[in-house]
């Protein structure tokens, strides 16, 4: 129907568009206080992109892209994920050329053909990070740091549960490969279809599976940490110390995978705890920016889901629409309270003044309804005496001030 949004998608509006756009400040401030600059990258891009970085073997790539030809027979996608897009404009852009490493952020909306649940939309926004040349463990500590930073200010990090693990580089990933292919052929039959399939294209993506007989059967799986290369280990107790220097807690998880095929080495989680459901995940993806076409370059990221971040934050009291709500009484009242608003906002205070004519009691109704902090009503008394009472909407209490003095009463 045309007056229903397609399945999968929402409108956002008052009041939870406050939420977002709180959480959207806060983001920035963190990421700037961090030296991250931010990065817009198309919302479409060529399929090859996904297929290449993504992984042509994962649920993303082989179930839940919107991909479609245009008129010029190109086959693109929207992006299901924005790491891929901000890697390619790093290679295209050439911005390995300059000064490294590099620190990128996004916010934006991704699209995948999923089943809708909680949090979990067919378009649904991200806020991710990344940091271009740096090999180093301090760059994964610094991300982790920047996420856990963020769930701080938000008021809601003690919730939340950092795991940590490595997939090792290149060389520990092929054992890996080849221990797990041999634990899991002598369990095929026992393996759900879609990851008898995933056995021959690529094993470790039936880690990710959610069939309840498939995670009975894993729990005696060997893990990545098993067969870790000397050098990967370092890289991963390095990460570890730098985080506990830090002051930031975060424990081993040996079963943590993530779904794409680009991460190497350190990858993570953000666990909320009260519903053990994964916030945000990142982690290590050196050989990313050489898929992309560009030369070898060290690569750490994370993402996070602002759907289902904001249903942590809807309890959050953040629906206040003006600083101060303006009534009028009388023609001249009307036009005072118009300008009044109006010097009000140049001095960086929301301020609301009646438009519609409504009554001096339905004006009341509301500045209540809307939640403004401050109201006042000016009329014939109010004018001719140059001053004005200012009601505080919480406590109920009433003070008088002259019209010049207003600004500097209600604070911002």
């Amino acid at each position: 129907m045309l007056t229903q949004t397609p399945r999968g998608t929402k409108d956002i509006f008052t009041p939870s568009i406050r939420i977002w756009q709180y959480v959207e400040e806060v983001i920035r401030k963190i990421a700037t206080r961090f030296v991250f600059e931010e990065i817009r990258t198309p919302i479409f891009e060529h399929s090859e992109l996904f297929l290449r970085g993504v992984g042509e073997n994962t649920d993303i790539v082989q179930k839940e892209m919107y991909t479609f030809e245009d008129k010029g027979g190109r086959s693109l996608s929207l992006r299901p994920e924005i790491t891929a897009g901000a890697a390619r404009a790093f290679v295209e852009h050439k911005m390995y050329a300059g000064t490294l490493p590099v620190r990128l952020y996004y916010i934006g909306p991704n699209f995948r053909y999923e089943k809708p649940g909680a949090g979990r939309w067919r378009q649904f926004h991200q806020f991710g990070a990344e940091i271009y040349g740096a090999y180093s463990a301090a760059a994964d500590a610094e991300l982790i740091a920047l996420a856990d930073m963020l769930f701080f200010e938000l008021g809601i990090k003690d919730g939340m549960e950092i795991r940590v693990n490595s997939l090792g580089n290149a060389e520990c990933r092929v054992r890996y490969n080849s221990v797990l292919k041999s634990f899991l052929s002598e369990h095929f039959s026992e393996l759900c279809e879609t990851c008898q399939t995933r056995f021959a294209r690529n094993p470790m993506r039936v880690l990710d599976c959610k069939s309840q007989n498939c995670q009975a059967l894993l729990l005696e799986a060997p893990v990545p940490l098993d067969v870790l290369g000397d050098e990967c280990r370092k890289h991963l107790e390095d990460t570890m110390q730098i985080l506990m220097a830090m002051g930031i807690t975060a424990v081993l998880d040996s079963k943590i995978v993530r779904g794409l095929d680009y991460y190497t080495r350190t990858v993570f989680e953000f666990i909320d705890t009260s519903s053990n459901l994964t916030v945000c995940g990142g982690g290590r993806y050196d050989n990313l920016i050489e898929e992309c076409g560009g030369p070898a370059t060290a690569a750490v990221g994370f993402a996070l889901g602002l759907e289902r971040l904001i249903m942590m934050l809807e309890s959050l009291e953040k629906n206040k629409v003006a600083d101060v709500f303006i009534g009028s009484s009388g023609a001249e009242g009307f036009i005072k309270a118009q300008a009044l608003a109006n010097e009000l906002r140049k001095a960086g205070i929301a301020a609301d003044a009646d438009i519609t004519g409504r009554g001096v009691k339905a004006q009341m109704k509301y500045a209540n309804k809307t939640g403004a902090r401050y109201s006042m009503i000016i009329g014939e008394n109010e004018l001719a005496g140059g001053s004005v009472k200012i009601k505080d909407m919480q406590t109920g209490q009433e003070v008088e001030r002259l019209f010049n003095e207003i600004k500097t009463f209600i604070v911002p």
